[in-house]
């Protein structure tokens, strides 16, 4: 009765074409077979991995816990039981009188039930309450085993997330009601329509699959994105440094010079020409420089930690002089690019060099006490697999690094694109940040495992002389550089409490900025969009005890920021135009080095130009 009223609701607009159909299906058998062939053919490279995550022993460990104390999972099973057998009468309830309204787990901020009939339509009601019931009992039950370890017990949540959002009953034909409806009123083409995009992204995942979030013809570089006017004034095996043309008569004496991280393309901070932070700075008077990193291949598998620090931001500092005739400079580093601009001042501090007048750090670890869910992908056992395959290949994928970023916030990075393009069939919509999330990048061997085992894993940034770069030990409590921390409230990477850390390591005055949203959106905040800041003039000794008494500001940060480093500047000079010092530009931005993309990059290797800064 449920389902024909959803049917007689929506009837049929449209019956496919049977010779349309059968064209659809037949291309879509030949392209299954040759992904088939194409994968059977690499099996030897995927084959001898195990369990390189070690979530088999992880369950085990947790079956073995749940066993040695029955009481606690049978107190579980009744708890469901009555909660289930409450949703029923409630149900029936409504049978009998369909005005009635669901009173259960309010789902207003969940994306996947925002469709009315997931609400008004007794049955979906039922089915996606059944499913919250079910889904809040198992996470639950996981979380209460007690007697694993702390890692073990992290890991066995996050990968029960995983499951219970993969079963969530959104993501499936027969009890989706939106994509129900969808194909009553297509007659079914937009599950043909699906398939063929399902085919198009394991095709572009040789066998893996890749999905595709955004329309990737949408956009060019240098176009309709990382379009703001300047040129390459140096560069080197590592990094391409650009140089922005002013768009003021005057600008402040001293430039700015953005770090990014190399895990993603620089572009982030430059998309369109209304959201581009690049773009802001420059019209605020600043002469911005920024490091475009390389997609590196094997050839630069030997590539340190120590040499993104000695090829990067301290050459830039050098070529930013004969650029600009300008010795001191203010600094932002973003994500992996605050870590490493927090290394190189450290650096800098033992060499008594005071080049970097202030630092902005933007969604940065620098202690990794606490590092949220990403902790889940790295432990002794996972370093070990992934640091050989890094040696066979040279370079970590950076599908690799994408599949992790997203699987922290999969309903939203995975599940809804899965609805989205194979369910439902729809058209790609054009996303700028959709756009460069995709364009991702590889990690060389040597630089990723020394990240990864000096930071992530043992947490040795932190302690002082924990590492030494250059032969210099790095002392993050020698910076006494006026700081700027910027973090996200909803950041899944850098975990805003653990990026309040630094305020207890860096010794100069310190000004900590508490923005909304995330890791990306959150930075990606001009003036006049949605999301607001919270500020507090006091440093307590927890993040708990700087919110309670923060004030929120419900405008964009990037102001509050700009009022903060003018007092940094050094006053004012003429504009100067890119190459109008001692150096010679190369090329336009946004250079070469960022259009080289990972999933072409054996065909495309980057050109290094024989003009450089001496």
């Amino acid at each position: 009765m449920l389902t024909g009223s959803l049917v007689d609701n929506y009837p049929p607009k449209k019956v496919m074409d049977p010779i349309q159909l059968s064209l659809g299906l037949g291309e879509i058998a030949v392209r299954s077979h040759r992904l088939m062939v194409d994968f059977l053919t690499r099996r030897p490279e995927l084959s001898g991995l195990g369990d390189p995550a070690g979530i088999g022993q992880a369950f085990l460990q947790l079956t073995a816990k749940i066993i040695a104390d029955p009481m606690s999972i049978a107190q579980a099973q009744l708890e469901l039981w009555a909660d289930h057998m409450t949703l029923w009468r409630r149900t029936t309830e409504r049978l009998f009188d369909p005005t009635g309204k669901s009173d259960r787990r309010p789902v207003a901020t969940d994306r996947r039930f925002q469709h009315s009939a997931w609400t008004e339509n007794i049955l979906f009601d039922y089915i996606k309450q059944s499913y919250l019931i079910s889904a809040e009992a198992i996470l639950s039950a996981v979380s209460r085993v007690n007697g694993l370890n702390p890692k073990t017990a992290h890991k066995v949540n996050f990968y029960t997330r995983q499951f219970v959002d993969a079963m969530s009953p959104s993501n499936f034909l027969a009890t989706n009601p939106e994509v129900l409806q969808t194909t009553i009123e297509t007659g079914g083409e937009n599950l043909l329509r699906g398939l063929t995009n399902l085919m198009d992204d394991l095709e572009r995942g040789r066998g893996q699959l890749a999905v595709t979030m955004t329309d990737l013809k949408a956009f060019r570089l240098g176009e309709s994105v990382a379009a703001t006017p300047g040129k390459v004034i140096f560069q080197n095996e590592l990094m391409q440094l650009i140089q922005y043309a002013p768009s003021t008569p005057e600008v402040k004496r001293r430039p700015l010079v953005i770090v990014p991280p190399w895990i993603n393309k620089f572009y982030v901070l430059d998309l369109r020409p209304k959201n581009s932070f690049i773009k802001w700075a420059v019209d605020q008077g600043h002469t911005v420089f920024v490091i475009s990193w390389v997609n590196p291949d094997r050839r630069l598998a030997h590539k340190r930690f120590e040499d993104y620090m000695l090829e990067g931001p301290l050459a830039a500092l050098t070529a930013i002089e004969a650029a600009a005739g300008e010795r001191e400079v203010n600094a932002i580093g973003y994500c992996l690019g605050g870590t490493l601009l927090a290394a190189t001042l450290a650096y800098l501090a033992a060499q008594n060099d005071d080049r970097i007048r202030s630092a902005t750090y933007l969604g940065t670890l620098v202690d990794f006490t606490d590092v949220g869910d990403m902790a889940v992908f790295i432990d002794e056992e996972q370093l070990a697999v992934l640091e050989k395959r890094m040696r066979r290949r040279g370079y970590l994928e950076g599908r690799d690094m994408a599949l992790a970023f997203n699987m922290l916030r999969a309903n939203d990075l995975i599940w809804s694109f899965v609805i989205s393009n194979y369910l439902l069939g729809k058209q790609l919509i054009p996303f700028d940040l959709l756009y460069w999330n995709a364009d991702s990048t590889r990690m060389p061997a040597t630089m990723h495992s020394f990240y990864l085992r000096n930071m992530y894993h043992e947490n040795r940034l932190a302690i002082p002389g924990g590492i030494s770069l250059a032969g210099v030990p790095i002392d993050l409590r020698r910076i006494e550089t006026p700081t700027f921390i910027l973090s996200t409230r909803e950041d899944h990477i850098a975990p805003w409490q653990s990026t309040y850390a630094a305020t207890r390591l860096y010794q100069g005055p310190i000004k900590f900025v508490l923005a909304d949203s995330g890791h990306i959106a959150g930075m990606i905040s001009p003036p006049g969009s949605k999301y607001g800041h919270w500020q507090n003039t006091n440093l307590p000794k927890t993040p708990a005890e700087w919110f309670e008494t923060a004030s929120l500001v419900k405008s964009s940060w990037w102001p509050t920021w700009e009022e903060w480093i003018s007092g940094h500047s050094g006053g004012s000079v003429k504009a100067r135009e890119p190459g109008g010092g001692l150096s010679q530009p190369i090329e336009d931005a946004p250079g070469s080095y960022v259009r080289t993309r990972a999933d072409n990059l054996m065909n495309d290797a980057p050109h290094y130009a024989d003009k450089v800064i001496e």
